[in-house]
């Protein structure tokens, strides 16, 4: 169902207003929003591509999208679950193909390390109760790696060999699960993960403008990254993820495919993906199945009713650069049990309108998608600030969202 003109001229001054000053608002914006038959409901980007640029951002602009790359991951996973090369279970398998995972030991609260106490399976990692951390999600991971420090975008293999901070399957906590998940993947098929996205998701669902290592064209249209300091004003800064923008062809093999967070895309593109589970697996422009629904089924179960409070936690600002602290992470009115599904939250709910059975996460520069099978709409809120959980964006997409469903 299209929206009437009146909701969708509403919808572009919600952003024109959210990006009205580029150096104290939001630079720049690019949100779309999509229906169950790949049709965009809403597409259309405010603002500037950068606090340092003078170009308008544009819905052809790319962003970092960071760990909206997890869903993705999640898919390619679960193709090879239905094809029996992978099992969620089998931690012996799992081990074989990582071996890596057979000697991580588990940080503790004093900083010493010990054994861990069973093996890791693929299902933990992709709901993110294997035990690993982010280092600028958890004060005890960053403390533990200094003076040198871990850093998760470096490109390197050595920054997500880190301990555990929870024993495998005792805890939830957000963290390079993923990427473990992304090499599982790349030894059971010899392919990179980059190479496998592209021939089994990306090229079937006819998209051209999302990958780990971008085309000439799409570094052309990055959008710019920008910083929010204290006082609330922007400045522009570095690439987080520099490597794949700026390695040649022949180094590509020596960059870790990144599954947790290594993804480039342009908004339209990443929406296709949402559009495809909307649609229980099969493209609704290609007509291609890229999974089962049974499967789709699947990724949108709670994995860990065992922690029905853990977004409830909070995540602390390791790393003040790159997050703000965040009390909660997906606050629903009454508090219900929220759930995690096979890479990405289920958040029972919420004041925008959304369905329960709403599949939901974000990337670290303030990108925030929805997937709601149950309305048959999704989207994607795509900004380039950091540090995480920025109040204008958020502000932002939960208006965005809230006028969608109102217009549904």
């Amino acid at each position: 169902m299209p929206l009437s003109s009146d909701v969708t001229k509403k919808l572009r001054q919600t952003l024109e207003t959210a990006c009205a000053n580029p150096t104290s608002d939001i630079p720049g914006l690019s949100v779309v929003v999509v229906g169950k038959d790949g049709k965009e409901l809403f597409a259309h980007a405010a603002g500037k591509r950068g606090v340092s640029s003078s170009e308008p951002m544009t819905l052809d602009n790319v962003f970092w999208i960071a760990s909206c790359t997890k869903m993705v991951t999640g898919i390619a996973c679960m193709q090879l679950v239905e094809q029996g090369v992978l099992h969620l279970d089998d931690g012996d398998e799992l081990e074989k193909l990582c071996p890596e995972l057979k000697s991580i030991k588990v940080l503790q609260e004093d900083g010493t390390l010990i054994e861990k106490n069973k093996k890791i399976t693929l299902r933990m990692l992709l709901a993110h109760t294997a035990g690993f951390g982010y280092s600028f999600f958890n004060e005890r991971l960053r403390t533990f790696s200094a003076p040198v420090g871990f850093d998760e975008f470096s490109g390197n293999m050595e920054d997500i060999m880190q301990p555990l901070v929870n024993q495998p399957g005792e805890g939830w906590e957000y963290g390079v699960g993923v990427d473990f998940a992304g090499l599982a993947l790349e030894r059971a098929t010899s392919m990179s993960l980059n190479d496998y996205m592209h021939k089994s998701i990306f090229r079937p669902l006819g998209l051209k403008n999302i990958s780990m290592f971008p085309t000439a064209d799409m570094k052309r249209k990055l959008a710019y990254m920008n910083q929010r300091r204290h006082d609330g004003s922007l400045v522009a800064r570095g690439h987080l993820l520099r490597r794949p923008l700026v390695v040649d062809a022949g180094e590509a093999s020596s960059v870790l495919n990144s599954g947790g967070a290594g993804c480039f895309s342009s908004p339209s593109d990443y929406c296709q993906i949402i559009a495809t589970l909307l649609n229980d697996g099969t493209s609704p422009i290609t007509g291609t199945p890229i999974l089962n629904k049974a499967t789709v089924d699947d990724m949108f179960t709670n994995q860990i009713p065992k922690f029905p409070n853990f977004a409830r936690q909070g995540i602390p600002d390791a790393k003040p650069d790159l997050t703000n602290p965040i009390p909660e992470i997906y606050p629903v009115p009454g508090d219900p049990p929220q759930g995690w599904g096979l890479t990405f939250m289920l958040s029972n709910g919420g004041i925008t309108g959304r369905s329960k059975s709403t599949g939901s996460w974000a990337g670290l520069p303030n990108c925030w998608w929805w997937c709601d099978r149950e309305k048959g709409v999704g989207g994607l809120v795509c900004s380039q600030v950091l540090p995480f959980a920025d109040a204008k964006v958020l502000g932002t997409w939960f208006d965005i969202e809230t006028q969608i469903y109102n217009a549904l």
